[in-house]
């Protein structure tokens, strides 16, 4: 008998997930279940399917979107909690009680949200996955994705669990799935790309192709990631390369660096952001479409916990603490997204 899947919150992560899993699905499920808050995406999925477009082509996936679950649903083996950071743990007390016996909870977030829902349903019950694609949902019920990748599943403890095996084949209709021992330092290599992409996205209003052809943008995204990597130091954890390739310990920035005495380190890493920002350039920033449909953005799931943790080491953390400042601005309505307003941060830390 195959495993029943819970997809909560049904934007871009999960619309994408949803959709796909729906339309090839394995030979180990037996339901997929669509679950969001959202009347507008509800309506339009369950009227024309799920409107799919991106990279994987352009299509209507037939499917159905619920808002609710009642007392006869049948328990789900695995319950993929894809909504926004802020709503998380909220989602994950709502969808524990149809958690099966020996099922998990799978935390697809972008931060370190996995020990907030451990502390909700417990750690045996709580697995992560980070996510290495893009999607974004334009309007309700149309979800584009905007690059290709999989999964790296793991615990953010080290257990190794056997169910993430299972998972993984499930997953694998998306993208390649990998299971890691170190899931923590591939979630924190995420994070120190997400604080810079995510933040420099909602400041400059832009997708990320066209944002990092300026230097200043790169610039602030290597202080970002310099950042956070010093607090990942600080904190215990082995950074991971991201997709196997970006080395964050090597995108740190040196004092030579800094100092404008090692050029061509430095031109090689703002070549790397270059490469990154092509592969990725359609992607546009989830918090800076939170901020557009009157949402809280998910900036202190992200440059924020890096302030926060800095804090607890002693360890100044100015252009995280900044961009969260100004994202926040944003969603008050007192700032406005543009490029000039990245500039204007960028020369605020003489990095112009």
């Amino acid at each position: 008998m195959g495993s029943r899947i819970l997809v909560v919150g049904v934007g871009g992560i999960g619309g994408t997930l949803a959709s796909r899993l729906v339309e090839h699905p394995s030979d180990g499920v037996a339901e997929v279940v669509a679950l969001t808050r959202n009347a507008d995406v509800v309506q339009s999925i369950n009227d024309r399917g799920f409107l799919v477009r991106g990279v994987d082509g352009e299509r209507a996936v037939p499917g159905r979107a619920r808002r609710t679950l009642d007392a006869r649903t049948q328990p789900f083996d695995w319950i993929l909690l894809a909504t926004q950071p802020p709503h998380v743990e909220a989602a994950a007390r709502e969808a524990l009680p149809w958690l099966a016996e020996r099922g998990a909870l799978v935390v697809l977030q972008n931060g370190l949200c996995e020990d907030r829902v451990a502390a909700i349903a417990g750690p045996e019950r709580v697995v992560g996955g980070v996510v290495a694609w893009g999607a974004s949902m334009p309007e309700p019920g149309v979800f584009e994705r905007t690059s290709r990748g999989g999964f790296a599943l793991g615990r953010m403890d080290g257990v190794e669990d056997p169910r993430l095996h299972d998972l993984a084949a499930v997953l694998e209709a998306l993208g390649p799935v990998t299971v890691s021992s170190n899931l923590a330092g591939a979630r924190w290599s995420k994070l120190a790309i997400n604080c810079a992409i995510s933040s420099l996205g909602t400041l400059g209003g832009d997708r990320l192709g066209p944002l990092m052809r300026h230097r200043f943008v790169r610039r602030l995204a290597l202080e970002i990631m310099t950042e956070v990597v010093a607090v990942a130091h600080a904190e215990g954890v082995r950074l991971e390369p991201v997709s196997g390739t970006l080395d964050l310990d090597w995108m740190a920035l040196t004092s030579q660096e800094r100092g404008g005495r090692a050029r061509l380190s430095l031109s090689a890493k703002h070549g790397l952001l270059l490469v990154v920002g092509a592969k990725y350039r359609r992607l546009r920033s989830s918090m800076l479409s939170a901020i557009e449909r009157g949402r809280e953005p998910a900036v202190d799931f992200l440059n924020g916990e890096i302030v926060l943790r800095g804090a607890r080491h002693g360890i100044s953390t100015p252009v995280n603490a900044a961009c969260q400042e100004r994202v926040h601005a944003i969603a008050r309505g007192e700032l406005v997204s543009s490029v000039a307003l990245v500039r204007q941060l960028a020369a605020d830390f003489d990095v112009l």
